[in-house]
């Protein structure tokens, strides 16, 4: 018997049993199903042997990982919207709390400006130019170790400087 007949098989006989196993951790049949569905197309496309004593197990751990996942996924965006529901209100905050862009830049640029030259060359390529280590030390050929260590203090002392603004 093929992987494809082995699995068939099983999904014929087991869906149902999946389904409550996977229903009973996220609550949502429709959620449910996809993933019951997601671990048997997950299956039918893998090259790996599978037998009959090891699909089992097989199905269970991919619909293990599959809905912690999406329950990991689930708690990162309760959290994020908290935090958005939280801080989307700015009652309560005065005009001089709230930094624009002009302002954050003109902080950046005095941060900047405390650093030494060859330090704030390669932050500029990389803040502003959107350059990667590599790429830095490319166009201004140099070492890429010494790059990646310029920018590594050019943020360190960036960081600190913001810091005392927040």
């Amino acid at each position: 018997m093929n992987n494809n007949q082995l699995i068939t098989n099983y999904y014929i006989i087991h869906r149902d049993e999946l389904l409550a196993y996977v229903s009973s951790r996220l609550g949502k049949s429709d959620l449910a199903e996809d993933i019951v569905q997601d671990v048997f197309l997950r299956l039918l496309l893998s090259d790996k042997l599978i037998s009959e004593v090891t699909l089992p197990a097989l199905v269970y751990t991919i619909a293990r990982h599959i809905t912690t996942s999406v329950l990991r996924r689930r708690a990162c965006h309760e959290q994020f919207e908290h935090v958005i529901r939280r801080n989307s209100s700015l009652e309560g905050l005065s005009p001089e709390s709230v930094f624009s862009a002009q302002e954050i830049t003109e902080r950046l640029e005095r941060g900047l400006a405390r650093l030494p030259e060859n330090c704030r060359e390669v932050y500029r390529l990389h803040i502003y130019g959107g350059l990667k280590v590599s790429e830095i030390s490319s166009q201004l050929g140099e070492d890429y170790k010494s790059i990646e260590h310029r920018l590594g203090t050019a943020r360190k002392a960036i960081r600190h400087y913001l810091r005392m603004y927040a």
